[in-house]
Parts: C-alpha cells; sequence; structure tokens
C-alpha cells in the first residue's frame, strides 16, 4: 500500500465524539469556525500527494476501513481546509459533496486526540 494522506487529530470538540453513534465523524484543521468546532475532530496540516479513489483504505491507528464511495469535493476540502465527514455505511454514492464512505463492518472507527489517520492506496 502507499500513503497518499496522514494527519494526526490534536483536538476533539466535545461533541465530536457522539456522531461516531450516529455513524460519522467530522475532521477540520485548526481554522474550524466556531460554529462547527465542538463536531469536530481538529486535524494537523496534510494533503494528499494523489487522487482519493473507491478501493483506497482509511486507516485510523493502524484500523482499516475500504473507501465506498467519494464526493466531489471532499478531497480539495481535505486538502485546503482538513474538513471531511467520514460516513460509516458504505455507500456506494455519496450524497454529500464533502463526504467520504467507509465500510466498518462490526468494528466501527474510534478515532479520539492523538489518532493518526492514513489514506492508501492499493
Amino acid at each position: 500500500m502507499t500513503e497518499i494522506y496522514r494527519t494526526t487529530i490534536t483536538e476533539a470538540g466535545p461533541l465530536a465524539i457522539s456522531f461516531i453513534a450516529e455513524g460519522m465523524f467530522v475532521t477540520f484543521g485548526a481554522d474550524a469556525p466556531d460554529a462547527l468546532r465542538e463536531f469536530c475532530f481538529i486535524v494537523s496540516p496534510a494533503k494528499t500527494t494523489s487522487a482519493i479513489e473507491v478501493g483506497h483504505r482509511l486507516v485510523i491507528d493502524r484500523h482499516s476501513f475500504l473507501i465506498t464511495a467519494i464526493g466531489e469535493v471532499a478531497q480539495r476540502n481535505l486538502d485546503a481546509l482538513g474538513h471531511v465527514t467520514v460516513n460509516v455505511d458504505g455507500a456506494s454514492n455519496s450524497k454529500m459533496g464533502g463526504a467520504i464512505h467507509i465500510g466498518a463492518g462490526a468494528h466501527p472507527p474510534a478515532p479520539v486526540v492523538g489518532s493518526v489517520l492514513v489514506i492508501e492506496a492499493p
């Protein structure tokens, strides 16, 4: 696997973890708007080195999840703002432009402050 993105969660808003129970989590860079900050995992600055594609893997602290769909602006938002919504539903089509969808099976992701998020290409 080739690593095309790597960042670390540096901060978590008080409601960020509660979204995981709803099947999603949201990341944002340090410049997250105050209105959104409480819902987000704040990540260190990073940029992708190539296109994110279906079939790539999102790895969170060495737990790997298949990327099943990507919204049309997800990569651009991730690179520019550190912002992406990760939906843990295994959907094959993204209804949100800024979302990445992953399959998780019985083990949903559990990001926390200090977690390393990596996107890997085969």
